[in-house]
């Protein structure tokens, strides 16, 4: 029971950073929302999510992992509950960062539970389901978030794509104290509070701006803080090296770095998921804000996509015998080409065409997203040992919702100013293809940074 319940886990951490797309005109609309505040509505959640990860995959190492799966996956079905029952923008703002919070304690504790429970073939097996499980949960957030939106179940409109977690992860937190074996690390590690302030301020310091700075006209604290997060990145990578080489309690041990498959794996998590996360928030605004879908419309549009990468990640095994940096490759150059083939549509349809048009494209995304999700996660954690296994599991998680979390804030310096300067029959379309063109130069960046991912992958 351990992988079943593991995957509930990371499939509804990842379905309510990807649920909330579809849903933002409808919560803009009733709780009077900013634009800023949307992109916090969906980045903040990633944002504290990214930024506790490693704090979280280090306290499962100390206390115990099952117990620390159990405490977060309650903390996030109150969490969850809270999202569905706020009152204004405040509020649900507030739910989303006790969400996040609660799922950076849960999620590490997930794959260092299947690092260190099962072995060999097995292992390798339970890590690609993992991974597979984030991107089933990315392709079906919008199309689930439409069914209920629609549905308006209890007239509650869009509410119920946080209640619907309150069953579900109420019963996974039961079911994980019963048949979920508890483990800690060997030498149980103390506590790293100096590191986790650090790398949280650092990537804060990143994010926050990105976020915020369009829309506030970018005050001169932004730039302060901007220009203050890599020197607090140094800060925490010099933190990390004096403390292991005192022997003192560290979160993550700088040396993984040394790792080609380790940092590069890193890199192109970040990648993959910050192109991922802006191309799914910009489809939404663009189907609903700039052609008038309603959300069910939407989210069957996105199945669209969902398809695609249904197709390729649960058949990847049967023509590639190894997950290695070939087959990420390959689905990185599929998406760019259906990247080029959405820009070419959207010329060719305009603002009045039939959004119909944009499938095959859509179709061909998803394609190459389902090759790249479980090959990059197990390309990666394979190489990781049993003692690691928190705390790497804890930073490759980071970069998962770094990316996204960056993905939506940088997409957002594209998507907006376009909006704001053109004429509104069109402006959704052009901001749209700018949009992109920006997720295009990352998934070509994808392809190159995999490039230095080590040569011989691991076998299913």
């Amino acid at each position: 029971m351990t992988l079943p319940l593991v995957v509930v886990g990371v499939f509804l951490s990842t379905l309510d950073f990807f649920v909330v797309s579809v849903a933002i005109p409808a919560v803009q609309s009733e709780l009077h929302a900013s634009d800023a505040a949307m992109q916090l509505f969906v980045a903040g959640y990633a944002l504290v999510y990214g930024t506790g990860m490693i704090t979280g995959g280090r306290l499962g190492d100390v206390f115990g992992r099952r117990r620390m799966f159990i405490v977060g996956m309650l903390s996030f079905t109150i969490a969850s509950a809270f999202c569905g029952l706020a009152t204004n923008m405040g509020m649900l703002l507030a739910a989303r960062v006790l969400q996040g919070a609660a799922a950076a304690l849960m999620i590490p504790q997930g794959l260092a539970l299947c690092s260190v429970a099962f072995t060999g073939a097995a292992r390798l097996r339970a890590i690609s389901w993992y991974g597979a499980a984030s991107g089933f949960a990315a392709v079906l957030g919008q199309p689930i978030a439409g069914l209920l939106i629609k549905a308006d179940l209890f007239g509650l409109g869009w509410r119920p794509c946080f209640l619907v977690n309150l069953p579900v992860g109420l019963a996974a937190a039961v079911l994980a104290r019963r048949y979920v074996p508890e483990s800690r690390a060997p030498d149980r590690p103390g506590m790293d509070v100096a590191g986790s302030v650090l790398v949280t301020v650092a990537l804060a310091a990143v994010l926050v701006p990105l976020v915020e700075g369009r829309e506030l006209g970018w005050p001169t604290w932004t730039w302060l803080a901007l220009a203050c997060s890599g020197p607090l990145l140094a800060g925490f990578a010099v933190h990390q090296r004096r403390a292991a080489a005192r022997g003192r309690p560290c979160l993550m041990d700088i040396r993984l770095f040394r790792a080609r498959a380790f940092s590069v794996g890193l890199l192109a998590q970040l990648l993959f998921w910050a192109g991922m996360a802006s191309c799914f928030f910009v489809l939404a605004l663009y189907l609903q804000r700039g052609r008038g879908l309603d959300p069910l419309t939407a989210g069957l549009v996105f199945a669209v996509l969902g398809a695609g990468y249904l197709v390729t990640s649960t058949t990847v095994r049967r023509f590639t015998p190894s997950p290695g940096r070939g087959t990420i490759a390959v689905g990185a150059l599929i998406r760019a080409v259906a990247l080029l083939g959405l820009i070419a549509t959207l010329w060719l349809i305009g603002a009045e065409g039939d959004v119909l048009w944009l499938a095959p494209g859509l179709f061909l995304d998803g394609a190459g997203m389902g090759l790249v999700v479980a090959p990059l996660a197990t390309t990666v954690l394979a190489r990781v040992s049993p003692r690691d296994a928190g705390a790497v599991s804890g930073v490759l998680s980071t970069g998962l919702q770094v990316g996204n979390a960056l993905g939506v804030a940088l997409v957002g310096l594209v998507f907006y100013p376009v909006l704001d300067r053109l004429p509104s029959t069109t402006a959704y379309l052009h901001a749209y293809g700018w949009s992109l063109l920006f997720v295009l130069a990352l998934s070509l960046a994808l392809v190159i940074s995999v490039r230095f991912l080590p040569r011989n992958p691991p076998q299913w």
